[in-house]
């Protein structure tokens, strides 16, 4: 039985698709390509194109993976959609994960589809070693991520939902 009322957590997927692309076309119409902003002594904005997945795997495959991942965030998209409409009205902090992936998950195929590249610009660093450049899709994919592992291990369940 589909809980049409779980879909109102589609809002939170458009905050992060609205906040992620803002920000992408911010940093694509104020900076150069490559161009690196120091903000703190460990973050700074770096500007870059990412053809792969997360932390630019098969960034240097040769065009297929641009459909192949445009794709892939397709079906999941659909996916968790279909999800968050079966969900029933306590899965509070499911429905929030499930939300923040698929508005990180949208933000990042409308990149590949557009550009064929995801835009990155968050620069996570500690002397030399750098953590892959990211944008707010993935940070909204991440914490969502956790958040299903969180709900996974019990967070946000109350006593008589975990005898269940």
């Amino acid at each position: 039985m589909r809980n049409i009322s779980m879909l109102k957590w589609l809002g939170l997927s458009l905050v992060a698709l609205v906040l992620d692309q803002a920000s992408k076309l911010l940093i694509d119409s104020t900076m150069q390509l490559y161009q690196s902003i120091p903000l703190l002594p460990f973050f700074k904005l770096t500007y870059v194109h990412n053809t792969g997945a997360a932390f630019s795997f098969l960034s240097e495959a040769g065009g297929w993976q641009r459909w192949f991942f445009a794709g892939l965030a397709l079906v999941i998209s659909v996916v968790i959609a279909v999800w968050l409409s079966r969900l029933e009205k306590h899965e509070t902090l499911l429905a929030v994960a499930l939300s923040l992936i698929l508005g990180g998950a949208v933000g990042n195929l409308i990149d590949r589809l557009a550009y064929g590249y995801v835009i990155d610009f968050l620069d996570v660093y500690y002397g030399t070693w750098h953590w892959p450049a990211f944008n707010i899709a993935d940070s909204a994919i991440t914490l969502g991520v956790v958040l299903m592992l969180a709900e996974s291990f019990g967070l946000g369940k109350t006593k008589d939902e975990e005898e269940l």
